[in-house]
């Protein structure tokens, strides 16, 4: 499948797809006339990066799991466990947010907003 056909079936443009091959997220190999022939399955990997991308996964992280994921006899179970850690990793970012609007709603809430419940006076820097 041609880069253009492959553009087409996974709706991405052909700048997307080098930027994927550059990333070592797709692979093609060349043909005779320099032009890069890709596999059947490279529409179904290119869906999985669009959706994790989706699902918050940089490219980094779908580039460090893509090689166990597609080796696996039945990645469904991988891919699960994948998800899981994704959210417990925003679980506890979501937990941290909290815990700052927290402390941000208290100190607004404050007669004096520059000194927290259990802190002393934020110093001031002069302007300028």
């Amino acid at each position: 499948m041609l880069i253009g056909e492959l553009a087409s079936a996974a709706g991405l443009s052909r700048e997307a797809l080098r930027f994927y091959e550059q990333s070592g997220l797709i692979r093609a190999r060349r043909l005779a006339n320099g032009y890069r022939d890709y596999p059947p399955e490279a529409v179904e990997l290119v869906r999985y990066i669009r959706t994790a991308q989706q699902l918050g996964f940089s490219l980094a992280e779908i580039g460090d799991r893509m090689p166990g994921i597609w080796d696996a006899p039945e990645p469904g179970p991988m891919i699960a466990q994948v998800l899981a850690g994704k959210l417990t990793e925003i679980d506890a970012r979501i937990a941290g947010l909290q815990a700052l609007r927290q402390t941000l709603a208290e100190r607004v809430a404050s007669e004096c907003p520059l000194r927290g419940a259990d802190a002393a006076v934020v110093p001031m820097r002069p302007a300028g």
